[in-house]
């Protein structure tokens, strides 16, 4: 009797885990942090946002980039079957079975999403239903099976939740939010790039045309290092375009000297060891770009 008491909070302890598992928390986490970041800086520009809008705007920021990524999930479950990297996924282990309660779990958080954003303001909400429009609609479902232009074309969601920040704490854009969620959209191509060096024979046994899988890797390595010099570049321009102080100029030229130098040591010594190395510094190399825009306001 107590074992079949304790067994069903076990399952529903795995189930939890799962449903959460599928939303990709350690991506969401990072999105929304760019999210908070503009939130922050924009508030210093423009005024305090009000308690209950900061809130609103996170949850929704966070449902929105959650839902997105399950539905992803939901697209890619014959993909992530087969590929190494992603068979222990909840829907291909059959830990979130039939496969359709995903796609429902990620449709309820979205449209959850999208109810708070209209709370907020129209461009707020324009910039989650475009996230998912990106994400999904022209990332997972038109290119990422068809073209190698399918990160370049695709990525330009990843950056809209910095917009959506600034947007939800202001009620407009400018060119400092814009400039922000480019250099994000400028990140991606990096960060997924020297993944698919690491992982290159699971994306060609999918037949899934990543740049380094389909064309030579010296030339995919031209294209990633060209991506992160723009990178770099753009993050100077934000300095140039707001009134920022040290705290940030010291974060950009410092994170960017170490995004080049690493990437030059890629593009000479291309080993997947090497691009694995460049991929785990990537997300570190955006989340203290934002921490020191925060930091910078905050010192200010």
């Amino acid at each position: 009797m107590e074992s079949g008491l304790a067994r069903p909070r076990y399952d529903f302890r795995n189930t939890a885990l799962a449903y959460l598992e599928v939303t990709k928390p350690r991506s969401v986490l990072l999105l929304v942090f760019t999210a908070l970041a503009t939130m922050v800086v924009a508030a210093s520009f423009d005024g305090p946002v009000p308690a209950s809008r900061f809130l609103v705007a996170m949850a929704a920021v966070t449902l929105a980039c959650a839902g997105a990524n399950t539905i992803s999930c939901y697209v890619d479950r014959d993909l992530d079957a087969t590929m190494d990297r992603t068979k222990k996924r909840p829907i291909p282990e059959g830990r979130i079975c039939p496969p359709e309660r995903a796609l429902y779990w990620g449709l309820l958080l979205f449209l959850a999403s999208i109810v708070l954003g209209w709370m907020l303001n129209p461009i707020a909400f324009v910039c989650l239903w475009g996230g998912l429009l990106g994400y999904v609609g022209i990332y997972s479902l038109w290119l990422k099976r068809r073209s190698s232009w399918n990160i370049i074309l695709g990525g330009f969601s990843g950056g809209l939740p910095a917009l959506f920040g600034w947007a939800a704490a202001t009620g407009r854009v400018s060119l400092l939010p814009v400039l922000i969620a480019a250099l994000v959209v400028l990140w991606i191509p990096n960060h997924i790039w020297s993944l698919a060096i690491f992982y290159s024979d699971d994306y060609a046994r999918v037949k899934v045309p990543m740049l380094p899988v389909v064309c030579e890797i010296r030339r995919a390595l031209h294209c990633l290092l060209s991506t992160v010099i723009l990178m770099v570049l753009f993050s100077l321009w934000i300095y140039l375009a707001g009134p920022w102080g040290n705290t940030y100029l010291f974060t950009a030229v410092l994170t960017g000297l170490a995004a080049l130098i690493l990437s030059a040591y890629v593009y000479l010594r291309p080993t997947r060891e090497n691009a694995w190395l460049l991929f785990k510094f990537s997300s570190p190399y955006l989340f203290l770009l934002f921490l020191g825009m925060m930091v910078d306001v905050w010192l200010r």
